[in-house]
């Protein structure tokens, strides 16, 4: 049909474009630990306290106060607080420049304890994220505002920070949540994550969170109960549906076998008998045909997703079609016949 394909729809091309339409999972996509240990990096801002056993021989009193150091008393020295420089390092009195970039804080305490293992007497360090400016979330789009979310300790999940960010500023059914992570991206109706637990993923410092405001639509024509363009949800509707919001079937015009949807499919939605000759913007225009006599094709129907932009047509029964003939006809001679009984034609 010059290289436009027509596919009469049946449960088997219904369910494999089913398939092909599924989202990928955000549970599948992003999977991981809950929270993985915050790994320093440059411009992060760490709070540093070390204890010497007594008798302190490092950080006596005198050598506190001489070095302008704080202290809770002999052997006890709180640091100023350090910026993890852009090369990773940070430096420690006693202990000289420590790469930190990549560690954990535990990580921290093990290297800064070892480098003054020997200088002060059995050392023990605790090392404290004063100020995460490295490990954050982005959460933009349709939401009350945009933010930034530091990662805490025991982690934050997706529907977190998009509610620490005044949640979504569109209605639920029509706003999409798009999770970005190393060139990754995956999206996901609100809806669905609301519904199932296992979406609400963790996430990660680097990850972009975005809202998206959808107003999915289809344009349905011809023998139904009423024309007209139809909004649905995110998380989408099947033919049977799309019928249904429409006013169904016509009883009185429609053809229950000329229920035709038309799309732009992707090259690879179906497996053609032929390869497609014509390619649209990269996409196959095709005409999806249901035969709705068939009380097989209903299950179908239920199945075969709508997509945004698909125009739906019911075409009117042959016998409709006759009776609009009929109808001219009778327009045509019933005044004729009148008039001639009259007598005013001959």
């Amino acid at each position: 049909m010059h290289g436009i394909e027509l596919v009469r729809v049946n449960y088997g091309i219904a369910a494999a474009l089913r398939q092909d339409a599924r989202q990928a999972r955000f549970s599948a996509s992003f999977s991981g630990p809950v929270h993985a240990d915050h790994e320093v990096a440059a411009g992060d801002v760490l709070a540093i306290y070390i204890w010497e056993a007594p008798p302190a021989v490092l950080f006596t009193s005198q050598t506190t106060t001489a070095m302008g150091l704080s202290g809770g008393g002999t052997g006890t020295v709180s640091l100023p607080p350090q910026t993890v420089d852009n090369a990773g390092n940070i430096r420690v009195p006693f202990a000289g420049t420590i790469h930190v970039a990549g560690l954990s804080v535990a990580q921290i305490e093990s290297r800064i304890a070892a480098r003054l293992a020997g200088k002060a007497n059995e050392p023990q360090v605790i090392v404290r994220l004063a100020s995460n400016n490295t490990q954050d979330i982005t959460v933009v789009g349709d939401v009350r505002r945009s933010m930034e979310v530091p990662v805490t300790p025991g982690g934050v999940r997706l529907l977190r920070a998009l509610a620490l960010a005044g949640g979504v500023s569109r209605p639920v059914s029509k706003t999409s949540i798009q999770l970005s992570r190393d060139g990754k991206v995956a999206v996901l109706p609100l809806e669905t994550i609301l519904k199932d637990p296992t979406e609400n993923v963790p996430l990660r410092g680097g990850d972009v969170v975005t809202a998206l405001y959808e107003p999915l639509s289809f344009t349905i024509l011809g023998a139904t109960g009423r024309n007209a363009e139809v909004s649905f949800e995110a998380s989408g509707i099947s033919l049977a549906q799309a019928i249904a919001r429409s006013g169904g079937l016509n009883d009185n015009r429609s053809n229950p076998a000329g229920v035709f949807l038309f799309r732009f499919a992707k090259p690879d939605a179906l497996k053609w008998p032929t390869p497609p000759k014509m390619l649209v913007r990269g996409k196959v225009p095709v005409i999806f045909q249901f035969d709705l006599r068939d009380p097989a094709t209903f299950f179908a129907a239920e199945t075969f997703p709508v997509h945004n932009n698909d125009l739906i047509y019911v075409s009117n029964a042959p016998v409709t079609d006759l009776q609009k003939v009929l109808n001219v006809v009778s327009s045509i001679v019933y005044p004729f016949q009148t008039l001639q009984s009259a007598g005013i034609i001959k």
